[in-house]
């Protein structure tokens, strides 16, 4: 190197640490790297110095740093990548290569760390000018070690202010206890962080649709597309995969808590064929600092949500224990169960040994024949295959193919150990229901069984009380409280009084037990011909009584018809009966035991006048119809 040139490059050095020491800005490596290019170009007097990035992928240069050129003309040239860049890099002599034309002269200084290319620098000035290869191997060996320092320097102060970020990130997101809020402030830290790279949150489990985050589910492919990320989940160990294609490097980063892995972070870095040692560590602080908060946030939402639903099976069970009916119990638990899990539909089923009953109060859905086939389903899976039932898609199971709701639920009815019946829960969508739903109503249904045994019992010994043990049609006195209530509230009412013809002489011919055989046959037939609101009962011995409310004296006379016709044609052995009426108006005030005087006076001259025949006993007089 000449004496003038070695004057030159001195003082250029001399300015640089003049500079050095006034500049700090030295977290942006580029704006660094331009001012001192800027620093080399003016003291060395060439027309353009640029400074390129080598990109190992891609296994070529891209431009970091360029001085502007004075002329109007760039004299840069574009032609910048050798032939062989790994020869180049193993023969220090083709380290720094001159190309010349007929105005300029343009050195390409390739520059390493190690055994690290990182860049090049490149020199363009006139022919005129001249550098000696020898100044050029000293600005090489100077400007790599330059190099380095900077971006020792620039790379710690860039941790230094993501590591505060990092800092604010945890004492934000540490003091929210909201899941949502905790997910956004990992993308805006990311955004932050790593501007230029793209970024997903791949969750196990995340139910509730956040439009404006980039979330996707972490699901398994079976084309194993996405193995490194379920690796990461898995594992719970930072994943790569490097794309030569696609020209970027994926990272997936596990997002672990203390009590498990809850997603991952997926981060796409262009241009990068690995991540470097440091990125790899901030990241995974950021993932593990994000698990750790995204947990508390589940805990607590968890937590809150058991307080939720402990005060609802205590609200339900103190209702169902307020000595409801059945049907208003099952009413109330439907109720409950469709606002606590948004669901279509909920059908309440008791065993009686190898049958099944829909208990009253049910949705109208499991009454029609479109409910079969989840009933049947439900019905094998706990009966024969002792399994839980909770299906989030209905159409992938056989059985219910095509089916109108996909999501399904289905919680036992225990006592004892033994099952006694089944809840079966319903909504359009699949996946609507989550397994946290299932182990409430699971809980609900537990807790809710023995109200119902018990109201069902209560209601049972009920029937008893006023039911005839032999006929199992109401006894005389809840028919007459019954005839009371009716003549207090309705306007108009008959009273039939029936009697079984020439019933000693069944008895006497076929005995006691035959005779009750016929007794119960007639008592079915009133039964099944009657409506829900009249009243059969057995008035003593052979005579039977049918109280219709709010029908006509016409009317009733067309039932009693109807009643001796299928008495006739139905028992066995056969039988008739005789049938006396009487019939009561609002305009008519009288007592309950008149009805009954004038329905025995009419029952009395259908048996004096031949049996198997209708009297009517009205106001005024009495007629045979």
């Amino acid at each position: 190197m000449k004496l003038e040139e070695e004057k030159v490059y001195g003082a250029f050095k001399q300015k640089f640490f003049h500079w050095f020491l006034s500049y700090d800005d030295y977290e942006n490596f580029s704006n660094v790297i331009t001012e001192l290019l800027l620093l080399l170009k003016q003291e060395l007097m060439i027309k353009q110095a640029a400074f390129f990035v080598f990109d190992p992928l891609n296994k070529s240069f891209y431009p970091e740093a360029i001085t502007k050129s004075e002329e109007s003309h760039s004299p840069f040239c574009h032609q910048i990548l050798p032939d062989n860049i790994k020869a180049m890099v193993d023969d220090e002599q083709q380290t720094i290569q001159i190309h010349e034309d007929e105005k300029y002269i343009t050195a390409q200084i390739f520059l390493r760390l190690s055994e690290e290319l990182i860049g090049m620098l490149q020199l363009v000035y006139d022919r005129q000018l001249f550098i000696s290869r020898r100044l050029l191997k000293k600005i090489k060996q100077d400007f790599s070690t330059l190099f380095r320092k900077f971006r020792m320097i620039s790379q710690g102060l860039s941790d230094e202010k993501r590591y505060e970020q990092l800092h604010r990130f945890a004492a934000k997101i540490h003091s929210s206890m909201k899941i949502d809020d905790v997910l956004e402030e990992i993308i805006n830290t990311l955004k932050q962080v790593y501007p230029s790279f793209t970024y997903y949150l791949l969750l196990s489990h995340d139910n509730q649709h956040h439009g404006h985050l980039p979330i996707k589910p972490l699901v398994f492919d079976e084309s194993g597309e996405n193995m490194a990320a379920m690796q990461a989940f898995l594992t719970g160990r930072i994943q790569f995969e490097d794309s030569i294609s696609l020209r970027r490097s994926v990272l997936y980063a596990p997002i672990k808590g203390a009590q498990g892995v809850y997603g991952v972070i997926e981060i796409m870095a262009p241009y990068i064929m690995e991540f470097p040692k440091r990125e790899i560590n901030f990241i995974s602080l950021l993932a593990n600092t994000a698990g750790s908060a995204l947990e508390n946030a589940k805990l607590y939402e968890q937590s809150r949500r058991l307080v939720a639903d402990l005060q609802l099976i205590n609200e339900t069970i103190h209702q169902l224990n307020a000595n409801l009916r059945l049907q208003d119990a099952i009413e109330f638990m439907v109720k409950q169960i469709k606002q606590s899990f948004c669901a279509d539909e909920v059908g309440f089923f008791w065993f009686e040994g190898r049958k099944r009953k829909l208990l009253p109060g049910s949705t109208p859905f499991f009454q029609s024949c479109k409910s079969k086939k989840y009933i049947e389903f439900v019905e094998k899976k706990m009966k024969t295959e002792k399994d839980i039932v909770f299906v989030g898609d209905a159409k992938i199971h056989a059985s219910l193919s095509v089916p109108v709701y996909h999501s399904l639920m289905a919680a036992p009815m225990v006592q004892n150990g033994e099952l006694k019946g089944v809840t079966i829960v319903l909504h359009r969508e699949p996946y609507h229901f989550t397994f946290e739903m299932f182990k409430l109503l699971q809980s609900l249904i537990q807790h809710s069984t023995l109200a119902f045994t018990n109201a069902m019992l209560r209601e049972e010994l009920e029937k008893h009380v006023v039911t005839d043990y032999l006929t199992k049609l109401y006894t005389r006195r809840y028919l007459d409280e019954q005839i009371k209530t009716s003549m207090l509230h309705d306007e108009f009412g008959t009273f039939i009084l029936v009697d079984i013809d020439n019933f000693k002489q069944v008895n006497d011919t076929y005995g006691h037990q035959i005779g009750d055989h016929v007794l119960v046959q007639v008592a079915n037939i009133i039964r099944s011909n009657i409506r829900a609101s009249d009243i059969g009962a057995r008035w003593g011995g052979e005579e039977l009584a049918v109280y219709l409310p709010k029908v006509s004296l016409a009317v009733g006379i067309s039932i009693a018809h109807r009643l001796a016709e299928k008495v006739r044609k139905e028992t066995h052995p056969p039988v008739t009966i005789s049938c006396g009426i009487s019939y009561w108006k609002k305009n008519r005030p009288e007592e309950a035991k008149d009805l009954f005087k004038r329905a025995d006076e009419a029952l009395y001259a259908a048996k004096r006048t031949g049996k198997n025949c209708i009297f009517v006993k009205d106001y005024v007089r009495q007629y045979k119809v």
